[in-house]
């Protein structure tokens, strides 16, 4: 068997795009292809920080600016790079190193933001039981900044596992994601749930993976999606079936999520045809990650 990609690699790539007012990503997004929405992600990522010098408190081009950064990271800079040749390496580790940076970048935009909501938010910590209180006061308008700041740095975490600094923040994260799905648990179609299906099996239980609530969460994802996204079923073959080494399940829902019709949920078009694109490269390249394939 060839090497196989370290599985924190997995977390969050079958992302899913928040609708994002105040710009025409998500318009774009039913109409046009990756190839078409990638290139403009940049230019409107910097129009938007130009607009947040000028109004630092603004909590919705806030979350518009940290999220554009994540998805942009995730889909565009960090998804194609884990399919290139190995005569590519360099191209690779250049492009991997990139998609940390925009995560961070991406995170540090809203961490900051919850900091202007919640003053002192940035100082507490989950170890000495100060982080709690802040996520208490919070509401469920609040959620996807919880949901795209965990994202953006457990995801620059997963492609720098031996950054310690990233290390350490990763259990007051997931509590931002358990205080997320207190509030709101059916949030944008079960990312969630989406979201614990990749972390509980990619982190180990001292940093807040659980496994054991796995399979529950996926179900819940299927059912919150209603079946029409892609993404939980990529998410599940690659961070739960590959592990496992059944590949009769990697292959039945990835050839489940390849069957699914980019017209029975026009709203998700994009996310579903990159989430597709990642399904057929797992089946192409299925025996760098399982040792026995008939």
């Amino acid at each position: 068997m060839k090497p196989r990609i370290l599985q924190l690699y997995a977390v969050f790539i079958a992302m899913v795009l928040l609708p994002l007012s105040g710009c025409s990503i998500n318009k774009m997004a039913m109409r046009m292809t990756p190839e078409v929405v990638g290139p403009s992600i940049p230019s409107v990522i910097k129009k938007n920080e130009a607009r947040l010098v000028k109004n630092p408190n603004d909590q919705k081009l806030i979350l518009d600016t940290g999220s554009l950064y994540v998805m942009y990271a995730n889909a565009f800079v960090q998804g194609p790079a884990e399919f290139l040749p190995p005569l590519q390496y360099e191209e690779r580790q250049e492009a991997l190193q990139e998609a940390k940076k925009l995560y961070l970048r991406g995170a540090d935009i809203l961490s900051d933001g919850l900091e202007k909501k919640y003053p002192g938010f940035n100082k507490v910590s989950s170890v000495d039981n100060t982080l709690a209180p802040y996520l208490a006061k919070m509401k469920k308008d609040d959620v996807p900044s919880l949901y795209w700041t965990a994202a953006g740095y457990i995801s620059a975490y997963a492609l720098d596992p031996f950054d310690p600094g990233q290390g350490r923040r990763v259990p007051d994260l997931m509590f931002y994601i358990h205080r997320a799905y207190e509030l709101d648990p059916d949030f944008n179609d079960g990312a969630l749930d989406d979201f614990y299906v990749m972390a509980g099996s990619s982190l180990p239980e001292s940093l807040g993976g659980d496994k054991s609530q796995v399979e529950l969460h996926f179900r819940r994802a299927l059912e919150k999606s209603r079946g029409k996204l892609a993404g939980p079923y990529v998410s599940y073959a690659q961070a739960v079936s590959i592990p496992a080494q059944d590949y009769d399940t990697f292959k039945k829902y990835l050839e489940t999520a390849l069957a699914l019709k980019l017209s029975a949920a026009p709203a998700n078009r994009l996310v579903n045809i990159i989430s597709q694109r990642k399904a057929r490269a797992l089946l192409d390249n299925a025996s760098d990650y399982f040792i026995d394939i008939d």
